[in-house]
């Protein structure tokens, strides 16, 4: 039944697009725009119409909570992000106004979102209501403050199923998720980049040997390699008695290493041929003259766009280890633990569909903030790359 549903709607579509198309060849005479028009691209339109007008009726609809949450958010967001470049535009240093008058409103988007996060993450101590590890009353409270559908104005995004607010856990993960990834990021940058440029600029074999190294780590799948080293750590972290998280941190940052490592070594590898380097060596210029004031300023555009995505994938590879019970440890609040943990809480979507929502809080917040460096990483690769709009 849902097949023939599925095949009635697409031949509707056909439909639709050929009409559409003969209609408007008939009603525009010889204009080109229909008269070139191919079906294709009648197809196209008709679907984002439908898909428009579907759109409609589905948020007009009384249990889709979650689809009319998230265009809300997203106009909410967009709004917000515009004004933010509009303010950025008329305000600050000629610098920072001409920057946003070429920055996109998804780079805008993107940088307010980052500054959000950042902002939580450093006050999240002041922010939140409770802390994160504080056990209250209320346990299994819903989220939207409804008491008719087991919620409590108290808690707006309910609690769980050990009574510790969700709002707060939420803040203090952005502390926790975000700070530490941030960390491993910068630390993998300074394994990668450091090494890749010393192997660029000696050569010989240093370059080889690490060169090697690294395409034997690249050739291990890295989540599964984290996962790996992460299950044999976690028994000398009971044994040395050093957290955990000590442990990831470092194990993280030596696997994404290598790709920082093959990036900085190809991007220094076509600076040292160049004529200012082997000036600079004829002067008499030592290694960290060349790699600090010649290699470095003119590899800071990959590294930094590179950063970005990097930064992206270690938060991921993070939040994936706490799901899976080896990143950070309870009852530090965590991303991927709460996603884990409030499972049980779809459950409950078919007795108040806002219960439902409380799994995908968390996981909504490492969507967004991975959606918003990505915006920010195109914009950088595209100032950097010399394109002109």
């Amino acid at each position: 039944m849902i097949v023939l549903t599925i095949l009635a709607g697409v031949a509707g579509l056909l439909a639709a697009a050929w009409a559409f198309r003969a209609i408007g060849r008939a009603a525009a005479g010889g204009r080109p725009r229909f008269r070139d028009m191919s079906f294709g691209e009648a197809f196209g339109w008709v679907f984002a119409a439908a898909a428009l007008a579907f759109g409609v009726w589905l948020y007009l609809q009384e249990g889709a909570v979650f689809f009319r949450w998230a265009v809300q958010g997203f106009v909410i967001f967009s709004v917000a992000a515009w004004v933010f470049r509009t303010l950025g535009r008329h305000v600050g240093t000629e610098a920072t106004r001409k920057l946003f008058r070429q920055m996109p409103l998804t780079a805008a988007f993107g940088i307010l979102v980052i500054l959000i996060y950042a902002v939580v993450a450093i006050f999240a101590g002041v922010i939140a209501p409770y802390g994160q590890e504080q056990v209250l009353a209320n346990a299994n409270v819903v989220a939207g403050g409804n008491p008719a559908l087991g919620g409590d104005p108290a808690f707006p995004l309910g609690t769980d199923q050990i009574g510790r607010d969700i709002l707060s856990r939420l803040i203090y993960g952005a502390q926790n998720t975000v700070g530490i990834a941030f960390a491993t990021t910068c630390l993998a940058f300074a394994l990668g980049g450091t090494f890749g440029f010393l192997a660029a600029t000696l050569g010989g074999w240093l370059d080889q040997v690490l060169s090697r190294f690294v395409d034997v780590l690249m050739a291990i799948p890295s989540l599964i390699f984290a996962l790996l080293l992460m299950t044999i750590a976690s028994v000398w972290a009971n044994q040395l008695g050093v957290p955990l998280t000590v442990f990831m941190v470092v194990i993280i940052a030596v696997i994404d290493s290598t790709r920082v490592y093959r990036l900085a070594r190809a991007v220094a590898g076509n600076i040292v041929v160049m004529d200012y380097i082997e000036a600079a060596k004829l002067r008499g210029e030592g290694l960290g003259y060349l790699i600090f004031k010649e290699i470095l300023p003119n590899a800071t555009a990959p590294l930094l766009a590179e950063f970005g995505l990097r930064f992206c994938f270690v938060f991921l590879t993070i939040a994936s280890l706490s799901f899976l019970g080896v990143g950070i440890q309870p009852p530090a609040a965590d991303w991927g633990t709460m996603v884990r943990d409030l499972a049980q809480f779809i459950n409950y979507a078919q007795f108040a569909p806002q219960a439902a929502i409380t799994p995908l809080l968390a996981a909504g917040a490492i969507a967004l903030l991975t959606v918003a460096v990505n915006f920010v990483v195109d914009w950088m690769l595209f100032r950097s790359s010399g394109l002109k709009e």
